[in-house]
């Protein structure tokens, strides 16, 4: 038999650059966003839904006005749709900016 051998796709390299911005200080996402452009990231993709998108926006501009670390490519803006405990749909505004060396 023939061995199956697993390729990475797009999708999964796609992640390795994504930072996820959630509850924790602003510093802490720019410190991740610095390390992925140390290890050679040519993009790092900054992600956040609802409360955090404010915290997202500081970030990416606290990364831009450093001298050499990065520049604003686009801005994604969207609703996504969650299931709320009770299993009732909730819309929450999500916000995608992508960064480059």
């Amino acid at each position: 038999m023939a061995e199956k051998k697993e390729t990475k796709t797009k999708e999964a390299t796609d992640v390795s650059n994504m930072v996820f911005v959630g509850k924790k200080g602003a510093m802490a996402y720019v410190l991740a966003v610095v390390t992925q452009f140390g290890e050679g990231a040519k993009d790092v993709t900054l992600k956040a839904r609802g409360k955090s998108i404010s915290r997202a926006v500081d970030v990416a501009e606290i990364v831009r006005n450093k001298p050499g670390d990065g520049t604003l490519e686009s801005i994604d803006i969207s609703t996504e749709e969650v299931e709320t405990e009770d299993g009732r749909p909730l819309k929450i505004s999500a916000i995608a900016i992508k960064l480059t060396k």
